[in-house]
């Protein structure tokens, strides 16, 4: 704005010329006797704007004693303004250095102390309402103004202001549109009106003569608030450019502030939040027992989150395409109603109604937040529930549950108690929402597993009814062993096919007594015991309890024959984990169970199997009257069972190559050591290879019988692979029979000669069992020599 310059000879020096011509005499004589003296010689005709810029130019002393001593502080902030406003226009962008220096010289010492005390108030009360208003406060007294209102953005409704009504009452009163703070808020420019303009306000001024009408902006361009300033017919008069600068100025640091303050609350909100949050996680994440509990919990935290008067949740029937819920409506008094569905709640009585119907279905069906300002301008809220109630609904904030971005449930809040439901309260729900997604989904699976677990418990009582035996059976057999005596079991060729089922139970028993005696041991529990161990062993062609009683058998002879090597509670587990070690087979190896994704596989991800023999045996012993190490003290106990694990899972031939390895080892550095518990845990697994694998070290005939049932459980696993999709090896396709000798010399060749080799060095006494193997290994490459030459007969020589 071009300002032209005028000079009054009051506010002027008098200049005249010098009666002799010399003006730069005069100069010195007008500086030596005083600048008052030139009144004595003025002459204003003489006086031009060049002699007096010339002499202003040649005297800034004077100058400067002139605005000292004559002018008002207020006209030279206003030439300051004017001359910084002329630069900033001139340098097309003076930016940040025009902003400082317009700064440095706007601010006065008592405008100064208003900036501290606008500090002070923002930490005390660092919210953004109450940083614009001690900002309002101090502009207005910069600015001279005689009163002010401070005019804030309606947060429902954009083109709206409201007008703060201060610290006390905290709220705002709403404006029309046609106000001039509206239409500042629209052209986010300043605006100055005196009396007599056309646009001043006509009505309700009274005595106010001038207004000025600020913006107050972010960074951004957002607009953040509307300040009035007025001054009184009585006051200083107009406002000014300059009071727009000054104001200005404030905004600039004001802005900083309330760049800060957001910021605060920002995080002082986001502080609480998470607070809110881990207060829920924790409540609602200990306690998974009820989901109605649950639920409970969840309704009451989302009513203290948006300060909501009622609350309702909704899981979702994705079956049957329905909401329901047995607690639904929180938080009021009075006879509660489904705000969608008109029934009454009513505990442990569950309503429902369809996706799509009412507002909770309709968020359901789209998976939209639904904020309705007012309930009954909206065609889909059911109104009948307040006429049967009594109740008056005013504003619905409804938010859908996900998880894995699916609806799982819907969440409705009812009349919040100040106002409508914001956007603020939008975002915190839909972040409450995520945790009672999860907080549900987990409960669902909570409840699932306890319901699997019931079922878990019945089956398992089942099956222990149906797989445990009977009393019938035990004093039967306890009738029979009257008379029955110990065959030759010590044997390591004993023919275990002359005994049918029934005397093996008994044998067994009779192995039992003569190892270790009745004095630690309960005889109806042994016999329970083994009838029981009988009874779990399936029906397949090998691993069945025939094989089981066989492999006790060898056990039973190697313990005999080792003359005490091994001690008492060793022995105990080793004859125990004999007659268990292949519970519930089904005669499928590890293997297949790995490659056709067995439940049993994904269990126990090694040795699977032989897992899964042990924990049979531990769940026959903890079935009533079958515990037989119940009179050993607990740390024999945990000795003893620890130890029938090692030894059941040292039946996995994958682990009997690194045992065989390493005893192998120590036995060639002539290291072993019957005092060290490590070298005796590895004969202990060698012992049970060896009784595993025991039907190879039988006399030809018993080998070869043994074989063909072998062969037969191969074969069968094999047209299981095949079924499956897999192309089974020779050894287990029975299209290939003529593998089959191939196979064994392969087995006895690489497993059972020198498992046997190596029992016999540490246990001399068990050689038989290496002379029987080796003696059958020729015969199998004898056969196979015979199919190789394309001949099929069985060797005789000397049977």
């Amino acid at each position: 704005m071009t300002q032209s310059r005028r000079y009054g000879v009051c506010h002027l020096p008098p200049f005249l010329t010098p009666p002799d011509g010399n003006a730069e005499n005069h100069s010195e004589a007008i500086m030596v006797n005083g600048d008052r003296k030139l009144e004595n010689h003025a002459r204003s005709k003489d006086l031009t704007e060049e002699r007096v810029t010339a002499f202003l130019n040649d005297n800034p002393e004077f100058l400067e004693r002139y605005v000292m001593e004559e002018l008002e502080i207020e006209q030279l902030e206003r030439w300051i303004i004017r001359r910084t406003q002329r630069d900033k226009k001139r340098a097309g962008s003076a930016g940040r250095k025009t902003s400082l220096s317009r700064w440095k010289f706007c601010v006065h010492a008592d405008k100064r102390q208003m900036l501290q005390d606008l500090t002070q108030s923002l930490q005390q009360r660092p919210s953004v309402v109450n940083v614009l208003s001690e900002l309002a406060s101090c502009i207005s007294s910069a600015v001279s103004a005689d009163g002010y209102r401070l005019y804030l953005p309606d947060n429902d409704d954009d083109n709206h202001l409201c007008l703060y009504l201060g610290y006390e009452s905290n709220d705002c009163q709403r404006l029309g549109k046609a106000l001039l703070p509206c239409l500042v808020a629209k052209t986010k420019e300043p605006m100055r009106l005196s009396k007599g303009d056309p646009n001043f306000p006509a009505k309700g001024s009274g005595d106010v003569a001038h207004l000025l009408l600020e913006p107050i902006l972010q960074p951004d361009g957002q607009l953040v608030a509307v300040l009035e300033m007025w001054r009184l017919s009585s006051g200083p008069g107009p406002f000014h450019e300059e009071d727009e600068e000054i104001a200005t100025s404030y905004i600039v640091w004001g802005g900083i502030a309330l760049h800060y303050a957001k910021l605060y609350m920002s995080m002082s909100k986001q502080r609480k939040l998470s607070d809110f949050l881990l207060a829920v996680v924790k409540s609602i994440f200990q306690d998974m027992v009820s989901m109605d509990t649950l639920v409970t919990k969840i309704m009451n935290f989302a009513q203290r989150l948006v300060d909501a008067d009622r609350a309702s949740l909704f899981l979702l029937d994705s079956k049957n395409k329905e909401l329901y819920a047995r607690i639904f409506d929180v938080g009021g008094n009075e006879s509660e109603v489904d705000s969608d569905s008109g029934n009454k709640s009513q505990p442990d009585k569950e309503i429902r109604f369809s996706v799509g119907k009412g507002i909770a279905g309709q968020v359901a069906r789209t998976g939209e937040v639904l904020n309705i300002a007012d309930a009954y301008s909206d065609p889909r809220f059911n109104r009948t529930v307040d006429q049967l109630t009594g109740y008056h609904t005013k504003t619905i904030l409804c938010m859908p549950i996900f998880i894995r971005g699916v609806v799982i449930g819907v969440m409705q809040m009812v009349n919040k108690h100040n106002g409508p439901f914001n956007k603020e309260d939008e975002e915190a729900f839909e972040t409450f929402a995520v945790y009672c997604g999860l907080a549900l989904h987990h409960a669902k699976l909570y409840d699932k597993i306890r319901r699997s677990e019931q079922k878990y418990r019945v089956a398992l009582e089942v099956l222990g009814y149906h797989n445990s035996c009977t009393e019938t059976e035990v004093e039967k057999t306890k009738m029979a062993l009257t008379n029955e005596k110990l065959g030759p079991l010590d044997d390591f060729h004993f023919n275990v096919f002359q005994l049918d089922d029934d005397s093996k139970v008994r044998q067994a028993v009779l192995m039992f007594r003569d190892l270790f005696g009745l004095a630690r041991f309960d005889r109806d529990s042994l016999i329970r015991f083994i009838l029981t161990v009988k009874k779990n062993y399936r029906r397949v062609p090998y691993h069945n309890w025939s094989h089981g009683f066989s492999v006790a058998n060898s056990m039973y002879a190697i313990i005999k024959h080792s003359n005490g090597t091994f001690s008492s509670n060793e022995c105990l587990a080793l004859y125990v984990a004999a007659l268990c070690h292949d519970l519930d087979h089904r005669g499928k190896n590890n293997k297949f169970m790995l490659e056709t994704e067995s439940p049993l596989a994904a269990v126990y991800s090694t040795s699977t199997m032989e897992h899964h023999h042990f924990n049979q045996t531990v769940t026959i012993l903890q079935q009533h009257g079958h515990n037989i190490f119940s009179q050993l003290t607990n740390s024999e106990y945990k000795q003893v069972l620890g130890c029938v694990k090692h030894c059941i899972l040292a039946t996995d031939l994958a682990r009997f190559f690194p045992y065989k390895s390493r005893l192998q080892q120590i036995v060639q550095n002539n290291t072993f050591s019957w005092g060290n518990p490590e070298h005796r845990s590895l004969i202990q697994a060698i012992a049970m290879t060896a009784s595993d694998l025991s039907a190879s070290a039988k006399p030809w005939e018993l080998q070869a019988r043994t074989a063909e049932v072998i062969f037969q459980e191969f074969y069968e696993q094999g047209d299981a692979e095949r079924a499956a999709g897999i192309t089974p090896i020779a050894m287990m396709d029975r299209n290939q029979p003529d593998q089959q000798a191939a196979s064994q010399v392969g087995f006895l060749t690489g497993i059972c000669v020198p498992c046997y080799g190596l029992l016999t060095e540490l246990i001399p006494e068990t050689k038989p069992l290496l002379d029987t193997c080796e003696s059958n290994l020729e015969r199998w490459k004898q056969k196979n020599q015979l199919v190789v030459e394309g001949r099929n007969d069985d060797p005789k020589e000397n049977a």
